[in-house]
Parts: C-alpha cells; sequence; structure tokens
C-alpha cells in the first residue's frame, strides 16, 4: 500500500519536466480560444474592410462586364482582363488574408505561447492504435468535448433566436426600401449578426481555457519518485558528486602547488600549517596567498619551496592567522599587514644580502599579530 501511494502522481511538475514537455510540443493548447479569435477578428475584418473589397469587386465588375466593339473582337484582351481581375482580386483581398494571418497565429500563440517542436511533427504508430482510439473516443475527454460542443449548439442558438427578435423589424422594413440601400442594410446588420456570434463563442472558450491548464498540469504532475529520480538524473548520484569535488580539488591543489616556486616567503607552524605569499611592489597593493595547507600539503609546500629557494620563515601565530583568514589567490586582510609586512621587508633585506650588498639583515622574532587574529 506505501508503494503504491509512493506512485501517486500528487506532486506538481518540475520545471525539467515543464521544459522537456515543451521541447516534445506539450504545451496547453484550446481550440475553442483559435476559433473564437479567429471568427471574432475575422467578422471584424470583413465588417471593416468591407467598403473596400466591395469597390475593388465593383470596379473589377465594371471593367470585365462594360467591353467596347475593340475590346470584344481583340483575341488578346480576354488575357489582359484576366491579369487585370486577378490582381484586382488579390489586392482587395489581401489587407483581409493578412488580418486572418495574424489570427490564425495569435489565436494559438494565447494560450501555451510561441512554440516550433520537430518532435511533434514526427509520426508515432501510437496514434494509429485502434484500441487507443476506442479508449479516447469513451474517455473522460471525450465527454467532456461532446458537453462543450452540445454548450456551443445551444449557445449558438439561443443567441441567433436573440437576433433575429432584435433584427425582427429592421429586416422586415428592408422590402420598403430601395435596392441599393436595402443591398447596404442587409450587409450591415449580418455583419453585426456574425460579430455577434461570433463574440458568443467566447463563452465557451472562457471555460476551455482554464480547463486546459488544469489537464495540462494534471497530466504533467509527477509522483514522488519520479522527483527523487529526476533530482539524481540531474544533480548526479552521491557517489559521483563525491568523485566530481574529489576531482575538482585534487587539479586545485596541483595548480596550487605550481604557484609555490614564484612565491616570495612560506610562512610555517612549522609542522602543521603552512602558507606561501607573494608580493611585487610594484604592481601589488597588498600581498598575494598563494598556497596553503596543513599537515602533508603544508610538508609538501616545504618541500617545493626549499626546492626552489623560496624562503621558510617559523612564524606559528602568523600561519595560523592566514590560514584562517585568507582564501588561496586573495589578498591578506589589513589586521595582518603589519606582520607581513615584517617578514616581507626581512626576505627581501635577506636577498639584497645575499647578492653582497648592505648588511645581515636580522630574523624577525617578534612579529606583531592582533589578538584578535589568533587561532589555535
Amino acid at each position: 500500500m506505501a508503494e503504491d501511494d509512493s506512485q501517486e502522481k500528487t506532486e506538481e511538475a518540475s520545471g525539467r519536466k515543464i521544459e522537456k514537455a515543451r521541447e516534445e510540443g506539450q504545451v496547453p493548447r484550446s481550440r475553442d480560444l483559435t476559433t473564437s479569435i479567429v471568427l471574432l477578428l475575422g467578422s471584424i475584418g470583413l465588417l471593416y474592410y468591407a467598403d473596400f473589397m466591395c469597390g475593388k469587386f465593383i470596379d473589377m465588375m465594371r471593367v470585365n462586364f462594360v467591353l467596347t466593339r475593340e475590346t470584344i473582337f481583340d483575341p488578346n484582351a480576354m488575357i489582359g482582363l484576366f491579369v487585370s481581375s486577378l490582381f484586382q482580386g488579390l489586392l482587395s483581398m489581401a489587407p483581409f488574408m493578412a488580418l486572418m494571418m495574424v489570427a490564425s497565429v495569435v489565436g494559438p500563440v494565447a494560450l501555451g505561447g510561441w512554440l516550433f517542436s520537430a518532435d511533434a511533427l514526427m509520426p508515432k504508430l501510437s496514434r494509429m492504435d485502434p484500441m487507443a482510439g476506442l479508449k479516447r473516443m469513451f474517455s473522460m475527454k471525450s465527454l467532456i468535448e461532446l458537453l462543450k460542443s452540445t454548450a456551443k449548439v445551444g449557445i449558438i442558438l439561443g443567441a441567433t433566436v436573440l437576433l433575429l427578435k432584435y433584427y425582427a423589424q429592421p429586416m422586415f422594413r428592408l422590402s420598403d426600401e430601395s435596392i441599393n440601400v436595402a443591398i447596404i442594410h442587409s450587409a450591415e446588420i449580418s455583419a453585426y449578426a456574425v460579430i455577434a456570434l461570433s463574440a458568443c463563442t467566447l463563452i465557451i472558450a472562457a471555460f476551455d481555457v482554464p480547463l486546459q491548464i488544469f489537464e495540462y498540469n494534471k497530466k504533467l504532475k509527477m509522483s514522488k519518485q519520479e522527483l527523487k529520480d529526476e533530482s539524481k538524473d540531474t544533480d548526479g548520484k552521491p557517489e559521483v558528486k563525491g568523485r566530481i569535488r574529489q576531482l575538482q580539488r585534487e587539479m586545485a591543489q596541483r595548480r596550487m602547488m605550481a604557484n609555490v616556486p614564484t612565491a616570495d616567503v612560506i610562512i610555517t607552524n612549522p609542522t602543521h600549517y603552512a602558507v606561501a605569499l607573494k608580493y611585487n611592489p610594484e604592481t601589488m597593493a597588498t600581498p598575494i596567498l598563494l598556497a596553503k595547507g596543513g599537515d602533508n600539503i603544508a610538508l609538501k609546500i616545504r618541500e617545493i619551496g626549499k626546492a626552489h629557494g623560496v624562503e621558510i620563515i617559523e612564524s606559528p601565530v602568523l600561519a595560523r592567522a592566514i590560514f584562517h583568514t585568507t582564501e588561496l589567490d586573495n589578498e591578506i586582510p589589513s589586521g595582518l599587514y603589519l606582520a607581513v609586512a615584517q617578514v616581507l621587508a626581512y626576505v627581501f633585506q635577506l636577498r639584497t644580502y645575499r647578492k653582497g650588498r648592505g648588511q645581515k639583515p636580522r630574523y624577525p622574532g617578534n612579529i606583531n599579530v592582533p589578538k584578535d587574529m589568533y587561532f589555535d
């Protein structure tokens, strides 16, 4: 029973699963919303561009039906008239077709956003499975679609009855108007009726959009075990991560040891800690910590420094202070400036002395380390 409970999909989808679903072309979509937007924008576009399109069609009819004698007996005239009519027809429809193209893009993008996925275009044999098709036919989703279709018919039918009652008197009066006025008036009535009926489909879309979002989130829900497995796949298994951290430490340690020969001084505990410092008065504002370590690493730092002639100074308090307060490749804290300056001054004077210039410096015995930087 506990195992079954652990497999229940009760957890919200992770960011990785949502991203993967998008890559496979799975996003919430509402066909009712798309249909409503296309119908509504299309009907408004027809009303708005009606004068322009009718004017172009009238011009096209006039050119094609009002023919001179020369045109009738010209064998090439029909080709010219056909090309001209084709151009006028395309020109008259261009604004409306552009609006419909925008509507066909805005409709799907309104829910789920823009998405292009090659995976969604790939054929899947599971879609051709007759048993799976039967299950879809008698599923809860099919029932909901049936209810939605019934609701659409009911809403459109009810809206049509209301519109007929509203426009009953204007339609009866059409017979009393002249032909030209009646045609324009009937076109206006038809256009506004189509807009009203298209707007009614938004009622279905208002119910369908939350439903599609709910179904999408429900479909992507995960069990606790799935979340754990995904976490392992994303972050890596603990033993793998431990091995990676170990390799990273070894690489960092090798880089650190490679910097030891360039140090100006190594300060030791003398056995438990060792820190290597570098200072160039011309390019550095303060000394930089190149390497640090304890026990075996400290021993290795001393061995490398000794092999490359780096001066080694024993100062347990200062070595521990630098070890605990300074990170690699960082400047030493301001509280240790004076103490480090004493050590570096001795090292630089010792170099000068070994070159045969100046007096031999006194070994720094009393190094001034602040009390708040004493470490055990």
